[in-house]
């Protein structure tokens, strides 16, 4: 079947100044090594074509470009970043009503790819596909996977030639906080004003003006945090550049879920401070969202205003990520009406965790049965635990929906790669399947936490 995508373009509408308009760069070859036949029914596509989704056949009623955008690097500002190594498509309205982009990810280099290749191998297009998929079928609002491809071309990084791939994602958009400081670093401040409204009627049309904005996007990060606390996930690159204003996960670079439980946990190789550490995640939420209130005074007249404003909204976040953390861990030991009074409750298990080393997801899974102990070298300590949680009477239907059995591991998805280079795919689709029914018990040796030999202790970015 000829492909068709229903393109309905938006932002190419925008200033030329939001973007630059080009093509993908054509590659050697391309060969489909995954494609989401579900998400390309939600999106309206019929058909598809290797050559496209790997860049070297732009579509009709495609519009490619580059994003602009800049944002702060491990608290460091960058004054200029924006798609260096994207192409976005351009946008479809999906069955639900809602408009979505697509964009190829590793199509080539762009102004913004600051002495890149603009390519991606084919390690962090399987790993962002796994993912993404899998924080999917958790209910964790993230970009997408649509397909991925491969480019018949070597890309070259440290570890030598590798095998180049594009990866199509799919998001409510790809508006980011640095979107929104680039215009404001440069006091273009009718850019400013036009992004903002566009911002307000794609993603939050029920709110009034840039702090009902500001409000809206504050709550949808508050949420999404306490989400991927709740199932053990560390992004690892939290810069406002990779924080959308739909509240999606997005930019799955250095990330992981984590088998032994640590708050202080970091898998990213180039987070050498561990500001992006698992129990961070929360304060660099609050951290991102001053940043876009900051870019969003801009707009006023009273500055003076403006500024207490954000500041009461801003302040007011760290309650609701608070609120929603109650909510999603209260959920997991059962209980549907979580109060502050069970905090401690929550907590201790967590402590008894961190000291003997627990699995994060397999003791939760394990609670309603008898071999949650078997995670704890101190099985009194946790055996006196239990007997104070029993005393809530936890509901367990509501731990099955809370609690995944399987999440994408470290060790499995690097094997994954591993078999994917050497031109195996099937670990690849044994995941995929198997993360598809994250709370059911299917193949349960994917549930196995590493052991000490396959431990992955750093991952990433894959540029």
């Amino acid at each position: 079947m000829t492909l068709h995508i229903p393109f309905d373009n938006s932002y190419v509408t925008l200033p030329d100044g939001f973007y630059t308009r080009l093509n993908p760069t054509p590659v050697k070859g391309a060969d489909m090594l995954a494609w989401n036949d579900a998400l390309a029914a939600e999106l309206g596509i019929e058909g598809t074509d290797p050559n496209v989704f790997a860049g070297t056949t732009v579509p009709d009623g495609a519009a490619p470009l580059a994003q602009l955008y800049a944002g702060h690097q491990f608290g460091n500002y960058n004054p200029q970043l924006g798609d260096g190594r994207a192409i976005l498509l351009g946008e479809v309205i999906d069955h639900h009503g809602q408009r979505r982009d697509i964009q190829l990810k590793g199509s080539g280099p762009t102004p913004y790819s600051r002495m890149g290749d603009g390519r991606a191998w084919l390690g962090p297009v399987l790993r962002e596909y796994v993912v993404s998929e899998a924080m999917h079928a958790l209910g964790i609002p993230t970009t997408r996977a649509l397909a991925a491809v491969a480019t018949g071309e070597p890309v070259y990084r440290e570890q030598g030639a590798l095998p180049g791939a594009v990866l199509t994602r799919v998001a409510s958009s790809h508006l980011r906080v640095g979107t929104f400081q680039i215009f404001a670093h440069r006091s273009h401040i009718n850019e400013l004003r036009t992004l903002t409204d566009y911002a307000i009627a794609r993603h939050h049309p029920d709110v009034d003006g840039p702090m009902g904005l500001l409000k809206a996007v504050c709550e949808a990060q508050a949420e999404l945090v306490a989400a991927w606390m709740s199932v053990g996930f560390i992004h690892g690159v939290m810069n406002t550049d990779n924080c959308t204003i739909s509240g999606e996960t997005i930019d799955y670079g250095p990330c992981a879920f984590m088998d032994a439980y640590h708050e202080g946990r970091v898998f990213s190789s180039i987070d050498q401070t561990g500001r992006y550490a698992y129990g961070n995640q929360p304060r660099i939420a609050v951290w991102n969202m001053a940043q876009l209130a900051t870019a969003l005074i801009q707009l006023f007249d009273d500055k003076e205003q403006a500024v207490e404003d954000a500041t009461a909204i801003v302040h007011a976040m760290p309650e609701l990520l608070q609120a929603a953390w109650l909510r999603r861990f209260g959920a997991k030991i059962g209980l549907a009406d979580a109060t502050p009074d069970d905090q401690p409750l929550i907590e201790d298990l967590l402590s008894l965790m961190q000291t003997d080393g627990a699995d994060f997801t397999n003791t939760f899974a394990a609670l309603p049965t008898d071999t949650a102990r078997d995670q704890f070298t101190d099985r009194d300590a946790f055996d006196t635990w239990h007997t104070r949680w029993q005393v809530r009477t936890p509901d367990t239907t509501l731990m099955a929906r809370a609690n995944p059995q399987v999440i994408p591991r470290n060790h499995r998805i690097e094997a994954m790669i591993d078999a994917a280079v050497a031109g195996d795919m099937a670990p690849f689709h044994r995941l995929m399947t198997a993360l598809a029914t994250p709370y059911q018990a299917t193949d349960t040796d994917l549930h196995r936490p590493p052991t000490q030999q396959e431990i992955v202790p750093a991952t990433f970015c894959g540029t």
